[in-house]
């Protein structure tokens, strides 16, 4: 007896409702992360400082979490916040549907519910994909983790500054502005 399992495809993740929850597709599966309130401020408030900036300075594109993005190895990841640079998308024009174009910076803030080895699996697919810059935001911490690469890697304290270095020039914004106590 020959059995197959089930793997969900692009479209099938295209299709889940509208519910208010992130959706992402991963390894075949449909996986819902439910944010909360606090998380989904801190989002924002990082979200915001970003667009606004990158907008002033014409600097590309500023995604949401809705945002999907290919992975290399098929998965359609959806980072809290996405920045794609200037010339990045084909002509310039932002794409429907999921983009096949990486982001410049990738930003997850991590939920009470995020299990440790999840939150790293998907540094690890971002920097795989070609993603310049992570930013991993851990409010019960209040710090926040900076990846080039899986080797280099600075924890930021609250006091200190989320640069967007090379990805984002210019770019600064002290941690503690996006941290929700």
């Amino acid at each position: 007896m020959t059995t197959s399992a089930w793997r969900a495809t692009e479209e099938d993740l295209l299709r889940t409702p509208d519910d208010g929850f992130k959706h992402e597709l991963v390894d075949g599966e449909i996986r819902m992360s439910p944010a909360g309130t606090r998380h989904g401020l801190m989002s924002l408030k990082l979200a915001s400082r970003l667009l606004a900036y990158v907008e002033q300075q014409g600097l590309g594109h500023v995604l949401d979490s809705r945002t999907g993005f290919r992975m290399p190895g098929g998965n359609v990841r959806c980072p809290d916040v996405g920045f794609v640079a200037r010339g990045r998308f084909e002509g310039d024009k932002v794409p429907e549907g999921f983009s096949a174009v990486p982001p410049d910076l990738a930003v997850e803030v991590v939920s009470p519910d995020d299990r440790p080895r999840y939150v790293f699996d998907k540094i690890g697919e971002y920097l795989g994909a070609g993603v310049r810059l992570v930013w991993v935001v851990d409010a019960a911490g209040r710090v926040a983790t900076v990846y080039r690469s899986l080797t280099n890697v600075r924890r930021l304290e609250q006091h200190e500054m989320l640069e967007g270095e090379d990805v984002v020039p210019g770019f600064r914004c002290p941690l503690v502005d996006v941290l929700v106590p």
